[in-house]
């Protein structure tokens, strides 16, 4: 008898918990719904307001849906007759706790942001930043994903980028590239500009601009040469430059121009000879 009792009695406290869980779902629903509809338009808003990209996958496609989730979470919550107050209160705290113990990772947060609003570079850029140049990969609130000339996959914290002195190679459109040779004194400076002029131009990959070659410096051993292209991305910045390096050695080989390396001449007088001219 006390099973059928206690039987009806959880069949009828189930019949009446079945609209709570379908207001429930129907809250969930909502939510999702109106989170479907409202992304797009949101993404277009940000990008009218000239949001960088990434920026705008992080904030409609991470934070915007968390917040909703958690606001459709606590609102079912409520239909299903839980204390919402209390567990908003509960991860107020929780929240809290966890800001304290993760403050590096919200300090690198806080410069994610910082990097989203400056736009010292974006996905697709070549830079040099903390000892590291590559390609930018990825740009998250946390990390900044670099593709090296080398493959390698390097994460540099966002905290790091902005304390770092920063160069982006491919901020302004196209690149310089220089290579520094030197010659002799005893060579002519017009003919070595002629050589490396006409060499340069012979490289794949450089633009139309006239190749630039100019004196920068009178050094101990050697007229230093310093010799300019442009290429039309920095990604090609490296590879010119090495190939530009080696056309210039053989130009000035096959020219007869002397590249010289550091040496020391000394010139040693007859000490007797010396001394009776000092003596005489």
């Amino acid at each position: 008898m006390l099973q059928n009792i206690d039987s009806a009695r959880l069949v009828e406290k189930l019949v009446d918990f079945i609209p709570h869980v379908i207001g429930a779902i129907i809250v969930l629903i909502v939510f999702w719904v109106f989170y479907s509809l409202t992304r797009k338009p949101l993404e277009r808003v940000l990008q009218n307001a000239e949001f960088d990209d990434a920026l705008v996958r992080i904030l409609t496609k991470s934070i915007y849906r968390t917040v909703i989730i958690l606001v459709a979470i606590i609102m079912a919550a409520g239909q299903l007759g839980i204390n919402v107050v209390a567990a908003i209160t509960g991860l107020g705290i929780a929240g809290i706790a966890i800001g304290f113990a993760a403050k590096d990772s919200l300090s690198n947060i806080i410069s994610g942001f910082i990097i989203f609003w400056d736009k010292p570079f974006h996905v697709g850029d070549w830079i040099t930043v903390a000892g590291e140049y590559g390609k930018v990969h990825n740009i998250t609130l946390r990390t900044t994903r670099i593709r090296t000339r080398d493959n390698t996959y390097v994460i540099v914290p966002n905290q790091k980028i902005i304390d770092e002195v920063l160069t982006n190679h491919s901020k302004e459109g196209k690149t310089r590239v220089q290579a520094d040779v030197g010659i002799a004194y005893k060579e002519s400076i017009p003919k070595a500009r002629k050589v490396l002029e006409d060499c340069a131009r012979g490289i794949e990959g450089i633009l139309d601009d006239e190749p630039r070659v100019t004196v920068v410096a009178l050094a101990d051993s050697s007229v230093n040469l310093s010799v300019s292209v442009w290429v039309e991305s920095a990604e090609d910045e490296l590879s010119v430059q090495y190939e530009l390096l080696e056309a210039c050695k053989l130009a000035l080989d096959d020219a007869g121009i002397e590249i010289p390396f550091p040496h020391l001449q000394l010139f040693v007088e007859d000490i007797k000879n010396s001394l009776e001219k000092n003596h005489g």
